[in-house]
């Protein structure tokens, strides 16, 4: 929730500021994203751009279903920062778009046990594409997909007594719900 503040802060802030930095059309906007809210956590991101391109900074928490992890394992949890690079196909912010970026996870996990939790970070890096879907005015549902591989940070992680390895390849599919200032 202290996120989703934030964010609503940010909306009033960040169209002046990017329209005081240059006289040009840069625009804005907030995006929500789905799963991580249905696994009881949230995700905020922030974004200017112009043209076709954009960059967007966000943050995510997330509580990985047990079916999603490796057996044995149990509660991973995932604080995610990220810093990505969109490239649309049509400009207004329609239509296909593919992204890539670099992503950092503060994660922790338990065995089925319960008895002790790991702490570990990772960072990763991220492609991903989607399509935007014009909602109304200037909101819009993206539909996405995306793979992180895991590029550096902890590897084998004792948990009570067994190893825990984020796998190399980490898919994941949502749809976000954005707004353009």
């Amino acid at each position: 929730m202290k996120y989703f503040l934030l964010l609503i802060l940010l909306s009033g802030f960040i169209p002046s500021q990017a329209q005081r930095v240059t006289g040009k059309k840069i625009q804005a906007g907030l995006e929500l994203d789905v799963l991580p809210y249905a696994t009881g956590g949230y995700f905020a991101a922030a974004w200017l751009g112009k043209k076709k391109w954009r960059a967007r900074l966000l943050t995510a928490d997330v509580n990985k279903p047990d079916w999603s992890t490796s057996a044995g394992f149990t509660n991973h949890h995932i604080s995610s920062y990220a810093l990505v690079a969109d490239r649309f196909l049509q400009t207004g912010w329609k239509g296909w778009w593919i992204s890539g970026g670099l992503v950092y996870w503060n994660s922790h996990i338990q065995t089925d046990q319960r008895s002790e939790t790991a702490k570990f970070k990772n960072f990763l890096l991220n492609g991903s594409l989607g399509y935007n879907i014009t909602l109304y005015k200037k909101l819009y549902l993206s539909p996405w997909a995306g793979l992180s591989f895991r590029a550096a940070g902890d590897t084998k992680v004792p948990v009570d007594n067994k190893l825990f390895t984020l796998p190399f390849i980490n898919p994941e599919a949502s749809v976000k719900l954005g707004y353009t200032f």
